[in-house]
């Protein structure tokens, strides 16, 4: 059994948090059927996503889902959404999906498999429980001037040097 990588975020410059709720997702717990990836079994559909106490002077949101548990030595990008306006404080269930109206406006980046929407949890089997970490981050530009050719990392290299503050929420999920 691989050891966890650890947090992620526990490298990159400390950020205030503030909070991020799923109906469908729970801190700690297990990543439900209809976010797994079709691959795995699952329905591959983005858990609704709120939040709540982002810092003033919040510009827009990036929204991200990352396992740095993949067997990968870099980890594995599931879903990035950028330039989600300041307004913004929640996505319905779905939203992740190619075909979403509910991210009209954004910038959906490439992710690790190779798309751009969400693709849900879908670990080797026999690989043990995987963490996905579901960010919202809260960002002081508007804009990134970014598009959807750059990669997760240069993205996130981005993302980090614009981040006020930082809501995450973690579940796990294995086959």
């Amino acid at each position: 059994m691989p050891i966890p990588a650890p947090n992620p975020y526990d490298t990159l410059p400390d950020v205030p948090s503030f909070t991020l709720t799923s109906d469908e997702l729970t801190d700690g717990g297990r990543v439900p059927t209809s976010a797994v990836h079709d691959s795995a079994d699952g329905q591959n559909i983005s858990p609704s996503l709120s939040w709540s106490g982002a810092p003033e002077g919040t510009q827009s949101y990036v929204v991200t889902c990352y396992d740095p548990d993949a067997p990968t030595g870099c980890g594995f990008w599931h879903w990035l959404v950028v330039g989600l306006g300041p307004g913004v404080t929640s996505l319905p269930v779905g939203a992740g999906a190619e075909d979403s109206g509910a991210l009209a406006g954004t910038v959906t980046m490439r992710n690790d498999f190779g798309r751009h929407a969400y693709d849900g949890s879908a670990p080797p089997p026999g690989h043990g429980d995987h963490r996905y970490f579901f960010a919202v981050h809260a960002l002081d530009t508007a804009s990134l001037g970014l598009d959807s050719s750059a990669s997760a990392a240069y993205t996130m290299f981005n993302v980090v040097a614009h981040t006020l503050a930082r809501a995450v929420l973690v579940s796990t999920w294995s086959r």
